[in-house]
C-alpha cells in the first residue's frame, strides 16, 4: 500500500489497497484554497466529501478525481463532514458552531443545525441514517434526528474538546474521544444493563479517534501514540497497541472484524490483528500524516489526507 498523505496544501492524494495490501491505486483530488481538515467517503467509494480551512466543502467523484460542487454554508473552516450510510445525506461542521445537513442528489441544504457554542470538531452519522452526532469545543456532543433537525440527546461529561464520536451497529451505544483523555460510552436505549455511562480511562493524552468493529469491539486512538481495543459493554481493557512513533489520527475495523487498522504522524498505517494484539502489517509511504483510513466492503484498506503531490516510494511491509 501507499500513500500521499499530509496536513498542509490543496492536494488530496488517496491510495487503495486490494487484498494483499499492496499499492493499486493513487488519486489526487485539487482544488482546496487551504489546509483540507477531513474527507468521507460513500459506502461504495464513489462518493467523497473534503472539507477545508478555506470554509468550503467540496465533493468529487471519487473513480473519475472530478469534482462534482464547491458549497458555501459555513463561515469559517471545515472541521469534519459524514456521509450516511445510504448515501442519502452528507453533513459538515465547522468552526463557526454549525451542522449542515445536505442532500447528496441536487447539495441542497436540509437542515441547519445550531446547538454548539463553539467550534464542531467531529460529525458521524448512525448506521441505521436516523441519527447524526456532532462533537465540539464547548465539551459536549448532540445527537440529532436527521430527519426532523432537532436535538435528541446532549450529553455532558468530558472536561474538555469532544474530538471523536461513533455509534455502534446495534445501536446501543454512542462512544466519545476527547481532549481530556478520555473514551465515554453513552447508552442509547436504557435498559438495566446498559444504563450506566462508562469513561474508560487509561490513554495519557488526547484521543483523537474511536470506532466499533461489527462485532461489538471498541477501538479508540491517542496523541499518545497508542491504540486501546475495549469490550464497550463492561469498560474492560482488552489491548493496548503499541508501535507508532507518531500522534495516532484514526483507527478502523475490518469488515470481518478480525483487523484493526490505524494511521499515524509516522507515515505509516499499521495492521493489528484484535484477537491476539500483534502488528501484522506495517505499510510505508513518503507522507507527513493520515488524517482518514478505512476497510471498503470489499475489503481493501483506503488510507488518504491532504499533502503535496509526490511520487509514492515503495511500500515496505514489515512486522511490529
Amino acid at each position: 500500500m501507499s500513500t500521499t498523505l499530509g496536513v498542509h496544501t490543496v492536494t488530496f492524494a488517496s491510495a487503495t489497497a486490494d487484498e494483499n495490501f499492496s499499492t493499486v491505486d493513487l488519486r489526487n483530488y485539487d482544488g482546496h484554497k487551504d489546509e483540507v481538515n477531513c474527507c468521507a467517503f460513500s459506502p461504495d467509494m464513489e462518493i467523497l466529501v473534503t472539507g477545508s480551512d478555506d470554509g468550503r466543502v467540496r465533493v468529487w467523484n471519487a473513480v473519475t478525481g472530478h469534482m462534482v460542487c464547491k458549497l458555501k454554508g459555513h463561515e469559517g473552516a471545515i472541521k469534519s463532514v459524514a456521509i450516511t450510510t445510504d448515501s442519502k445525506y452528507f453533513a459538515s461542521a465547522a468552526f463557526d458552531g454549525k451542522v449542515i445537513i445536505w442532500r447528496t442528489r441536487d447539495a441542497e441544504i436540509v437542515h441547519i443545525l445550531s446547538g454548539h457554542c463553539r467550534s464542531v470538531e467531529a460529525i458521524t452519522f448512525s448506521p441505521d441514517c436516523q441519527m447524526l452526532c456532532s462533537g465540539s469545543w464547548d465539551n459536549t456532543a448532540i445527537v440529532w434526528n436527521v430527519e426532523r433537525g432537532i436535538a435528541v440527546y446532549i450529553m455532558n461529561g468530558h472536561r474538555n474538546m469532544v474530538q471523536c464520536c461513533a455509534f455502534s451497529y446495534d445501536m446501543k451505544y454512542l462512544a466519545t474521544g476527547s481532549w481530556d483523555h478520555t473514551v465515554r460510552i453513552w447508552p442509547l436505549h436504557h435498559d438495566k444493563d446498559s444504563d450506566i455511562v462508562k469513561v474508560l480511562t487509561g490513554h495519557t493524552s488526547n484521543v483523537h479517534s474511536v470506532a466499533f468493529s461489527r462485532q461489538g469491539m471498541l477501538g479508540s486512538a491517542s496523541w499518545d501514540k497508542t491504540v486501546r481495543l475495549w469490550n464497550p459493554r463492561n469498560g474492560h481493557l482488552l489491548h493496548i497497541l503499541k508501535g507508532h512513533d507518531g500522534w495516532v489520527q484514526a483507527v478502523t475495523f475490518s469488515t470481518d472484524s478480525t483487523q484493526v487498522a490505524s494511521s499515524s504522524d509516522d507515515e505509516t498505517v499499521r495492521l493489528w490483528d484484535i484477537v491476539s494484539g500483534e502488528c501484522i502489517k506495517v505499510m510505508e509511504a513518503k507522507t507527513e500524516r493520515a488524517h482518514f483510513c478505512t476497510f471498503t466492503s470489499g475489503g481493501a484498506l483506503v488510507a488518504c489526507g491532504a499533502a503535496p503531490v509526490t511520487a509514492p516510494i515503495p511500500v515496505k511491509t514489515s512486522g511490529p
